[in-house]
This record gives C-alpha cells, sequence and structure tokens, in this order.
C-alpha cells in the first residue's frame, strides 16, 4: 500500500508541495495531514480546516498514482467530445459547467476528444480498456447507442448529454427539443407564417427524432404546412447550409419562416436567405436554438430560444459522481424545458 511518506518523496522529486511541506507549515505530522485532507472524523474540525486552507495556498494536489493504488480510483472524469461540434460556445460552455460541478471534489475532468471520421465507439473503449477514468460523459446520443450498452456491460458509471432508447437506466441530461420545435411553429404561426422549413439536426441522433415529431405536431395544431429542406443538417458547413438556402428560397413555392437547430447553423440560414434577395423580418421569420447571447448582434429580428450547456455540464458531472457514489441511475435523469421564444434584440437584455 503506498504510504503519505512515499507519494511525499515522489512530490518533492516534482518540486511540488507535498503532505510534508503542509505539516511543516501547520506543525502537524504528516499522518494528521493527510487524515485531514480527507475530512477523517477523528480529526477536530479546526484542525481539519486549518489544513485544508494551508493546503489551497500552497497549491497542493494528491499525487495521482497514488491515490489509484490507495483505493483504486482515478478521481478522475473523462468528457468525450466531438472536435467536429459546432461552434458558438458548445465545447466551451459544457467543459465550463463540468469542470464548476468538479471543483469542489477531489475529481479532476479530461477532455477526451474524437472526430466525425471515428467511430464514436473508439474513446470510449480507450477510456475503459487503459482504466484512464471512473466515469464517463458522452454526448450526440442515438436511440440505440452503441456506447451506452458497451459502458453498461464495462460496468463503468457514465451519464449522456441527450436521450437514448436502449430500454436501459442510465444518468442523462436532456433539453426538450419536441417542445422547442413546438414553440417555435407556433410563434411563427401567430407570426401569419404558414409555409415551415426546419433545419434539423443530424439524421441518426436522438434529438433529431425528438425535434422533428414536436415540429410536425405543431404544423397540424396550427395549420402551417411544411416546406421540406432535407439536403443539409446543422452538421454540414456553414457554405453548404448559405448555398443550399439561397437555392431553396429562390424557389416559388419557398417558406416563410425557418425553425433552426444551432445559432451557428443560423447565421448561414440568414446569409443564404439574403443571397436570394429576402429580408428577414419581413419576407421570412427564424427561430433559433442558441447558447450564447450573439445573434442579437448579428440580426436583431430572429427570434430564439436559450438552451444552457453550462448548466448541461454541471448537471451531467454531478449525475456521473452520483452514479459512482452508488444512486440509482434512474434518479440521476433530468430534462430541461424551453424558456418562450422571444426576439433575439429582447433576449440581449436578460440577465445571464
Amino acid at each position: 500500500m503506498d504510504k503519505p511518506n512515499e507519494e511525499t518523496s515522489r512530490a518533492e522529486e516534482a518540486g511540488r508541495p507535498t503532505l510534508k511541506t503542509i505539516a511543516f507549515m501547520t506543525g502537524l505530522g504528516v499522518t494528521t495531514v493527510s487524515r485531514a485532507l480527507k475530512d477523517a472524523p477523528e480529526i477536530g474540525e479546526e484542525t481539519r480546516r486549518r489544513v485544508q486552507l494551508v493546503a489551497r495556498q500552497v497549491g497542493y494536489r494528491p499525487n495521482r498514482a497514488g491515490v489509484r493504488l490507495r483505493t483504486g480510483k482515478t478521481n478522475v472524469i473523462s468528457l468525450v467530445l466531438d472536435t467536429d461540434e459546432q461552434i458558438m460556445s458548445f465545447v466551451s460552455d459544457i467543459i465550463y459547467g463540468v469542470s464548476e460541478a468538479l471543483a469542489a471534489t477531489p475529481y479532476h475532468l479530461i477532455v477526451t476528444p474524437y472526430s466525425h471520421v471515428q467511430d464514436p465507439m473508439d474513446p470510449v473503449r480507450y477510456v475503459v480498456e487503459t482504466g484512464s477514468a471512473d466515469g464517463i460523459i458522452i454526448s450526440r446520443t442515438e436511440p440505440d447507442d452503441p456506447r451506452v450498452r458497451y459502458m453498461i456491460e464495462h460496468n463503468i458509471p457514465f451519464a449522456t448529454h441527450g436521450r437514448t432508447a436502449t430500454g436501459l437506466a442510465h444518468p442523462f441530461h436532456d433539453f426538450d427539443n419536441y417542445a422547442f420545435a413546438a414553440d417555435a411553429v407556433r410563434r411563427l404561426a401567430s407570426l401569419g407564417r404558414r409555409r415551415l422549413a426546419l433545419l434539423t439536426p443530424p439524421q441518426g441522433l436522438t434529438y433529431h427524432q425528438h425535434t422533428l415529431d414536436g415540429f410536425s405536431d405543431a404544423l397540424s395544431e396550427t395549420g402551417a404546412s411544411e416546406i421540406p429542406f432535407n439536403t443539409v443538417s446543422i452538421d454540414h458547413s456553414l457554405d453548404q447550409i448559405r448555398s443550399r438556402t439561397a437555392q431553396l428560397m429562390r424557389r416559388e413555392n419557398r417558406p416563410d419562416g425557418f425553425v433552426s437547430s444551432a445559432a451557428a447553423a443560423t447565421l448561414a440560414l440568414v446569409a443564404g436567405i439574403e443571397d436570394a434577395g429576402l429580408t428577414l423580418g419581413r419576407d421570412v421569420d427564424v427561430v433559433s436554438k442558441q447558447s450564447s447571447k450573439i445573434l442579437h448582434l448579428f440580426r436583431p429580428e430572429l427570434y430564439v430560444v436559450h438552451e444552457d450547456f453550462r448548466l448541461a455540464g454541471r448537471v451531467l458531472a454531478r449525475s456521473v459522481l452520483g452514479w459512482i457514489n452508488g444512486e440509482d441511475p434512474r434518479s440521476l435523469q433530468s430534462l430541461s424545458a424551453p424558456a418562450a421564444v422571444e426576439s433575439s434584440a429582447g433576449a440581449a437584455n436578460q440577465p445571464s
């Protein structure tokens, strides 16, 4: 078993603050310091506070190799992210949210990247086979996601950003994309828009179907009709979205309203509308999801619904930690309801 003095020796060699450093500064023994940092009940509250304060001040971090030898844990959570994921703050915000939730815990975040050209199973398999994390967070979920089955079979705690339809109980946090799409259609109908097009999430992901169902049901409810726009999704390049929007808007039977599933795609969508010589707010209206208050800087005529990726990161981190600590995964599932559709100019004036 790895002893405190062995951990101290390795850290001293690396020039890092050690248990011995804290012991010297507090006048306590190394064993007492070690127990105080672990919140051992036999150590008085005053001593624990003093030791932990000094540890923070000197920047002490436990040696992770030593922790793993003693506990069998890495104290690491792996966030598996698609490096091709769209811009407009998804990646930075979800990392921020996860980091925020882990800050008060012994856990550290590592980001495990992959790209569209890879099998999304590869990074998950790597983390599991190398034992490099105690828990995993994934996104871009599919209805029958093989990563979910794999992680359950290998008994590793995880949480998903997005739901699955596997029937397997696991923690998740999702945004209610059905409600978003339905609310967006209702707003466009209230503006007198009757021919609506949907810029969808990528086909094959769970939230593609949720979005499509909300859009279709609200069309039936309002009596509006769909103008098919299925040659691109929000995963396509901005140039592709722009050019195909312009093609669509030059047709005689063009849409007079759009629902867009992502802010970055909306930039290209509006550019295509204007390439066709049409004016936003007069010839056509657009309701878009956004995760940062940027669309009002682009076109105040847009209508927006905010999706909070920082919240998602915090909830996902707490969920995977909950499963690590033995909580029932069915109690670690949550769905965020969208706020009301509002003009991007109005959204800009709301507090963050």
